[in-house]
């Protein structure tokens, strides 16, 4: 009988996520989940003070509350057939976990962290507003005006609401972050940290702007605003009838509402013998995840995120 590890060793695996990724800050657990891939959030909105008569009476108001139900849809799996010659039987567990951490660490987590990028500059590109295209050479990043420019970022629409409130992670390119470095208005260190607010996590360039954490994308190829998910994930190539990606320069996200939910089905280790692949050991993995921006509270609109991308096209 196959053992499901995931549930063995579900605190690891998340752990692995939160050291690896990117968009660590944002993956969440504490989610109410209403079936194996369904959770809810509930929104409230009411109306706002009516002008009062002194001659008596009361205002009155309005509220609504709806309860959105969302599916997580990004399902991904593998199988990997170990010959039972390359496994020592006394140490079948620890090979398993071997097979678990490479996968996780150089597969699952950069395909995690693309597919978040991906799916928040989509929703920021789908708002007015909140969006723009800057060639990577253009003077808004050279030394003397990348400070104001991603200044201006953060001043788009309603973000000062989630700045005033430390409740956004901007993230930039290398370039982007040593132009920064090199900026005469900028007077603030640039260190080497780890991400997560306790100290564990991926290290990589950060800084802050205006107390929004400034976080530098070292692995490029997971910063595009599009991806083919179709064998591990790539930029999607332009074509004479197909858009290509767009690398992504700049991305704004607010913890309040981005959510990366990860919900890890199953990992299977079959024994020779009890499957029918091959001669040796079966290695089976299931990730169920996805990534949601949510509107706001007031009058259902996502204001919470921006994104500026490369004006190429990857491929042209």
């Amino acid at each position: 009988m196959a053992l499901n590890y995931a549930e063995q060793w579900n605190n690891e695996l998340l752990d692995i996520f939160a050291q690896e990724a990117l968009c660590s800050p944002f993956i969440t657990t504490n989610v109410r989940w209403l079936s194996a891939r369904v959770f809810h959030f509930t929104q409230m909105s009411t109306s706002g003070f009516g002008a009062h008569k002194r001659s008596g009476g009361w205002n009155t108001g309005t509220f609504t509350q709806a309860d959105n139900t969302y599916t997580v849809g990004f399902d991904r799996d593998i199988q990997f057939l170990v010959d039972k010659a390359d496994v020592d039987e006394t140490n079948e567990v620890a090979s398993i976990r071997n097979i678990s951490d490479v996968f996780q660490k150089t597969q699952a987590v950069p395909e995690l962290c693309a597919y978040f990028f991906s799916r928040v500059a989509q929703a920021a590109q789908a708002q007015s507003g909140y969006h723009s295209a800057t060639a990577a050479s253009d003077n808004a990043f050279s030394p003397a005006n990348v400070f104001e420019t991603l200044k201006g970022f953060l001043a788009a629409g309603k973000l000062r609401r989630y700045r005033a409130r430390g409740a956004l992670v901007m993230y930039v390119t290398s370039a982007v972050m040593s132009a920064l470095e090199q900026s005469p208005l900028f007077t603030r260190q640039i260190n080497m940290t780890a991400l997560t607010n306790d100290g564990v996590g991926l290290e990589t360039r950060v800084t802050n702007i205006d107390g929004v954490p400034v976080v530098e994308v070292i692995d490029d190829e997971r910063f595009y605003d599009k991806f083919d998910f179709t064998s591990g994930f790539a930029p999607v190539a332009h074509t004479a009838s197909v858009t290509g990606s767009h690398k992504i320069n700049v991305l704004i996200a607010s913890q309040l509402t981005t959510f990366c939910v990860p919900k890890i089905s199953s990992i299977y280790f079959f024994a020779p013998g009890t499957h029918t692949e091959g001669d040796g050991y079966l290695y089976q993995n299931r990730q169920l995840s996805d990534v949601f921006v949510f509107p706001n509270g007031k009058d259902n609109a996502i204001d919470s995120v921006y994104v500026d991308v490369d004006t190429a096209e990857y491929g042209a």
